[in-house]
């Protein structure tokens, strides 16, 4: 719980300085590279980390995690100019990738399967109270400390998060006699790290997804990830199992939380735009309405973990994707004669929603993925988190984009239009709401899930004799 606050509040705290960072740094634009280095590092290492804790033991590398975290926070509050601070910011993510990567993995090795349900579902309250506390947190240092301050706050509670974890986590278990895969990983970070820097750069209005070195970065980074599929298939001991995705409930599982997390991306990125532009609301309210989602999907997702031990994961996640998709709908009404009570009533349904899908789903993939594969396959559900937030932000930006200007040029009217701004993120949140269908179709396709060895210690014994 510890790792998880740190991580997720760093990756919203971050946000609400930006502007203070550009001004005193003298960044200009390329302030953006502050969070865009933080996430490419992030996602493009998960699995790569996932492989390593089943490798060297989740233990040694959540605590590591914890120490490079913290000196990379520290290192950013020192940085002295923009691309010091990216690089540093670099170190973070690398941290924050271990702590992201293993934590679910270790919930896993503790927790009965009928118990981990209720344990993802508080992890889930905790994530969502990061996201919601960072800019409230942020907006107070900022103001009282200054910039620095940001990354600061997280050298005391790491130190304690590392005291904490190393006297209370116990040995975990480890896949003795294997080559790590270097191939693989190189052709896997490089792959990621070129088709995520695709996406984020194709919506810009600088590029465009028809400039050179958008397509250039598309397609460096599809066939690099196509030859990691390939090498995957045929070295002995790959860094991915692709007989994981064999396990039908597992499968499903990643995909149905792929699809909401498209739908989450979406969202974060169409939102702020509706409430500041057109709407015009300050920055101060907007953010506040903002609250809304992540205060409702921290109540519920206790909620959700508590019955997942009672209800079948097919029907509990599914019936909550179920709720997200008509939330989605009903933003997708939206107009400006729309009030604050409007939007909140929305974002709470579509948290509602999430939060009975969430926790239930990540348990059913970690009980159905065989023991000695559990960090690869936690690392998996980290990744396509933040695979479908940076995918979700580029669809929804690509249907917003040309509907609206498509409206324009038949309308003769500019897309900077009311008209057109409402049409294109109308079909955005359409598309939103399919994407979230699609995934409860998904997760109501799921197998049922053969319960692998509860007890670590037996686990841990039978792998070492292996």
């Amino acid at each position: 719980m510890f790792g998880t606050f740190m991580s997720t509040l760093d990756s919203s705290i971050v946000n609400i300085a930006l502007p203070t960072i550009r001004r005193e740094l003298g960044a200009g634009d390329s302030v953006e590279w502050i969070v865009l280095c933080y996430l490419l590092t992030t996602t493009s290492t998960l699995l790569i980390m996932g492989k390593l804790s089943d490798w060297v033991g989740r233990r040694q590398l959540y605590i590591t995690g914890f120490c490079v975290f913290v000196l990379g926070s520290l290192l950013c509050g020192l940085a002295w100019n923009l691309w010091s601070l990216v690089g540093f910011r670099v170190v973070q993510g690398l941290g924050a990738s271990m702590i992201f990567a293993v934590g679910p993995a270790i919930i896993g090795d503790t927790f009965a399967p009928q118990e981990r349900g209720q344990a993802m579902g508080l992890m889930g309250s905790i994530v969502a109270a990061g996201s919601s506390a960072g800019p409230v947190i942020g907006g107070f240092l900022l103001g009282k400390f200054g910039w620095s301050s940001i990354f600061f706050v997280n050298v005391p509670i790491g130190l304690l998060a590392i005291w904490r974890a190393w006297t209370i986590l116990p040995e975990s278990p480890k896949v003795t006699g294997q080559r790590f895969d270097l191939v693989g990983a190189g052709l896997f970070l490089f792959g990621v790290i070129s088709l995520l820097t695709g996406l984020d750069f194709g919506p810009e209005p600088q590029y465009g997804w028809d400039h050179p070195l958008v397509v250039t970065l598309l397609s460096i980074g599809t066939v690099l990830l196509v030859l990691f599929l390939f090498w995957e298939m045929r070295v002995r001991e790959p860094m991915l199992q692709l007989s994981l995705f064999r396990i039908r409930p597992y499968t499903a599982a990643i995909l149905a939380a792929f699809c909401g997390f498209l739908a989450s991306g979406g969202n974060l990125f169409v939102i702020p735009f509706f409430l500041q532009q057109l709407l015009g609301l300050p920055p101060e309210r907007a953010g506040l309405i903002l609250l809304a989602g992540p205060l409702t999907l921290s109540l519920v997702a206790p909620l959700g973990g508590y019955l997942s031990s009672r209800i079948s994961t097919r029907w509990l996640s599914s019936f909550g994707l179920l709720i997200t998709a008509g939330g989605y709908f009903a933003f997708s009404f939206l107009d400006v004669d729309w009030t604050w009570q409007d939007v909140i009533w929305r974002s709470s349904l579509v948290s509602l929603g999430f939060g009975l899908f969430q926790s239930p789903n990540s348990s059913s993939a970690l009980n159905a993925a065989p023991i000695a594969q559990r960090g690869i396959a936690s690392s998996m559900i980290a990744f396509m988190r933040n695979l479908g937030f940076v995918v979700g932000i580029a669809i929804a930006a690509a249907v917003w984009y040309s509907t609206r200007n498509r409206w324009a040029l038949a309308h003769d009217a500019s897309p900077e239009s009311t008209a057109a701004q409402l049409l294109g993120m109308h079909y955005a949140y359409l598309t939103m709401s399919g994407l979230v269908l699609t995934g409860a179709l998904i997760s109501f396709t799921r197998g049922k899930i053969t319960p692998p060895v509860s007890k670590p210690v037996q686990v841990e014994d039978t792998i070492s004799k292996t």
